[in-house]
């Protein structure tokens, strides 16, 4: 068969196209902020990328990802979402509620994902769950608080006095400290507040319990998670066991605790993102949580805090720290 030459312009403009478009399917932008670095946020970054990479979206065949974290400073993240807005992303990854609360602020058009926020609902990202119809959907990190309860009752049996470091500012962590009082009081037990509203904070609210409570019990506030091991000397000095919702803290000096994996909490939200870079809208996605649960436990931990666990108890753990 032969060809004009109109005809072999065509199919060779065709050809170029094809060549350029095929080359340009991964050709798209990625914006991650995170509120702080600890080890379970920054394993939900690993999760994102990870899972991006796994699917073909990797910087080699064009992807551009940017990171950036606010070093816990909300006026730093909402200065990183202007910076990202400015920028036009195919799609803002927003970790933790203080960095999620800032990108949805600034854009009510660029594709948002949040990741690791408590209660998306309460901190005015989404109406409800179900499909926003708007530029935000995301996934979750909400533990059933009954369980955290159980937990502390099967490491400190006769605790009476459960104490809670918290950042007032942080609304994933004001909506726990409500709840968990209302169930502590259901099972006989009081919760003792402690605010620390700046990570440096964290030591001296968790010295001011020393005496006024039987077990310290913290969620995933970003503030107390990044001063950790300010929280676990004060533990071990004062023998005070320690009880987590972050299984990362174990590994930090906390006797246990029953909480999400966060680098598989990142595939989850990898995967969403994905579904946007291919053209859903996330207005059309219900927002997600996990109900994969692992404890983590620290038997090491529990000795110097003056805990004697059950070997059924340490059995149990998904991981057990040494």
């Amino acid at each position: 068969m032969r060809f004009s030459k109109s005809a072999k312009l065509a199919l060779g403009a065709m050809a170029v196209m094809g060549a350029l478009a095929h080359s340009s399917v991964f050709a798209q932008s990625v914006a991650v902020t995170s509120i702080v670095e600890h080890p379970a946020l920054d394993s939900i970054k690993d999760g994102v990328k990870d899972t991006l990479n796994k699917a073909g979206y990797t910087e080699a065949k064009g992807l551009k990802w940017q990171f950036q974290t606010a070093q816990g400073n909300t006026a730093i993240a909402a200065q990183i979402a202007r910076k990202f807005v400015g920028d036009k992303p195919d799609v803002i990854v927003a970790i933790a509620t203080p960095s999620a609360q800032a990108v949805v602020a600034a854009t009510k058009s660029i594709p948002v994902v949040y990741s690791a926020v408590t209660d998306p609902v309460a901190a005015q990202l989404v109406q409800s769950m179900a499909p926003s119809g708007t530029n935000v959907a995301g996934v979750s990190d909400a533990l059933a608080l009954e369980k955290q309860v159980d937990l502390i009752k099967k490491v400190v049996p006769d605790a009476k006095r459960v104490g809670m470091v918290y950042n007032p500012g942080e609304a994933n962590s004001v909506v726990v400290v409500k709840q968990m009082r209302e169930l502590l009081a259901k099972a006989g037990m009081s919760l003792v507040e402690a605010t620390a509203a700046r990570t440096v904070d964290v030591g001296a609210a968790a010295r001011s319990l020393v005496g006024k409570v039987d077990v310290i019990y913290t969620n995933t506030d970003n503030n107390v998670v990044s001063a950790y091991e300010s929280l676990v000397k004060v533990g071990v000095d004062a023998k005070i066991p320690l009880i987590a919702s972050d299984t990362d803290s174990v590994k930090r000096g906390a006797i246990a605790a029953l909480g999400v994996n966060y680098y598989d909490l990142g595939v989850q939200t990898g995967k969403m993102v994905i579904k946007i870079l291919k053209g859903q809208k996330p207005g059309e996605m219900a927002s997600e949580t996990s109900d994969k649960l692992e404890l983590f436990v620290n038997p090491g931990a529990a000795k110097k805090q003056g805990v004697t666990l059950s070997d059924a108890f340490v059995k149990s753990a998904t991981q057990v720290v040494e």
